[in-house]
């Protein structure tokens, strides 16, 4: 039997530079980022002062009853306010499913609730056992945005996170295209959630290096591939997409967005958090990627890259992509929209692919701003500053993660 194809019905995003997917992709096109200094927390003892923040509290947050506010963690609120604009998208009757069995949901989260910890180890010290809340384990559990967002929608096939550092959301879409591929499912809702900006996810970045402390220019201090790299921002915010068989979405006319055809994974089996330099891993998440696709490499016009304005990374990601598409790597167009958004760990699998969709639809690459200083480390087209009107077939997308996980995923313009 063939592969089933696969096809992209509903997106739904936050992001510090967008509260939805028109507001986000209009930032993204116009190049602005929305990465500023930290006013939810007292910043003062920190080295770093600035983030990528979704402007909203939980409270503005909520789907339904505002008294539920208190019972979820930041990030699982993130992920229900996307999946709700997501399945508001795709225009799907959830209360009705013909076989709610054949509904899945693959979401997952980097850190999970990290300020739901934070906080209830305050408790612990300040007011002893008895007051830790009730709600902790099912708050700060990884797999929550899940859960609820299958409770929410009735979805009663495949139900889980996966949880890869900062290739998370990508090996969730991942996951998810393989289930209907292989006729496990009609419908899945998937994507990644993160809220990581707390005194304790601040301190353990900055503690290993990995910020960057640019607190005189924050919307200036994400310059992938730019030589003064110098760190990646934290952010938060939440990317959810509506995967759905082509038979099952044009059967009830769904608007289709996009394609997904490929998908890879591999590990490098190298260190805690620094890439392997051989790039091997990599090397071999985007072949399998291309082989999934059962597309050459010369076919792929655009990269939304992992880029995330750390020193080997980019250096690295550039010389893996050079190994991989050869002569064609100088024909690449290649951008980061980390540049605008900050580093969203767990979710920048499925925000940045609702770029790539965008930018397939609609024929425009958003660009990698803040790149005013060439690496010779760093020699691809990186459509520097401005978004450019091109029109490819074929995207890729790649999310690498702290303990080797490689994620690369694959997506066509879809035209019928």
């Amino acid at each position: 039997m063939a592969d089933r194809r696969v096809v992209v019905t509903g997106m739904g995003v936050l992001a510090c530079n967008g509260l939805d997917v028109p507001s986000y992709w209009a930032a993204l096109k116009s190049g602005t980022s929305g990465i500023a200094m930290i006013t939810t927390l007292d910043m003062s003892k920190h080295e770093t002062k600035f983030g990528g923040v979704v402007p909203l509290d939980n409270q503005t947050l909520t789907i339904g009853d505002k008294k539920n506010a208190r019972r979820k963690d930041r990030f699982v609120h993130l992920a229900l306010k996307a999946a709700a604009e997501a399945m508001a998208m795709s225009g799907l009757d959830f209360k009705n499913w013909a076989d709610p069995f054949r509904v899945g949901t693959v979401v997952g989260s980097g850190v999970g609730g990290l300020m739901t910890i934070e906080e209830e180890c305050r408790t612990l010290e300040t007011r002893g056992p008895s007051r830790v809340s009730p709600f902790l384990v099912p708050k700060m559990i990884v797999d929550s945005a899940a859960g609820d967002i299958s409770i929410a929608y009735g979805a009663k096939g495949p139900n889980y996170c996966i949880t890869t550092a900062c290739s998370t959301g990508s090996h969730c879409i991942g996951a998810a295209f393989h289930h209907i591929r292989y006729d496990q499912c009609d419908v899945m809702i998937t994507g990644g959630s993160e809220a990581p900006i707390t005194h304790l996810g601040i301190a353990g970045f900055n503690s290993i290096g990995a910020l960057s402390c640019r607190n005189d220019s924050p919307a200036t201090a994400s310059r992938p591939f730019d030589k003064e790299r110098d760190g990646f921002i934290i952010g938060e915010g939440a990317g959810i997409l509506i995967l759905e068989e082509l038979g099952h979405a044009k059967a009830r006319g769904a608007t289709i967005y996009g394609e997904i055809v490929g998908y890879g994974c591999t590990g490098d089996a190298f260190h805690e958090t620094a890439p392997d330099p051989s790039g091997a891993g990599g090397i071999a998440c985007m072949r399998m990627a291309l082989r999934d696709a059962k597309i050459d490499a010369t076919r792929i016009g655009y990269i939304n890259a992992h880029g995330t304005s750390t020193k080997y990374n980019d250096a690295g990601e550039t010389t893996v992509i050079k190994q991989v598409f050869g002569e064609h790597a100088r024909k690449l167009a290649v951008s980061s929209t980390k540049s605008m958004t900050g580093h969203t760990l767990g979710a920048a699998g499925g925000i940045e692919a609702i770029a790539s969709i965008l930018a397939l639809r609609d024929g425009i690459l958003p660009p990698t701003i803040n790149y005013s200083t060439p690496d010779p480390e760093c020699d691809l087209d990186y459509v520097p500053n401005t978004a450019r009107e091109v029109r490819y077939e074929y995207a890729l997308s790649n999310n690498l993660g702290f303990g080797g996980h490689n994620a690369s995923v694959i997506f066509r313009r879809y035209t019928g």
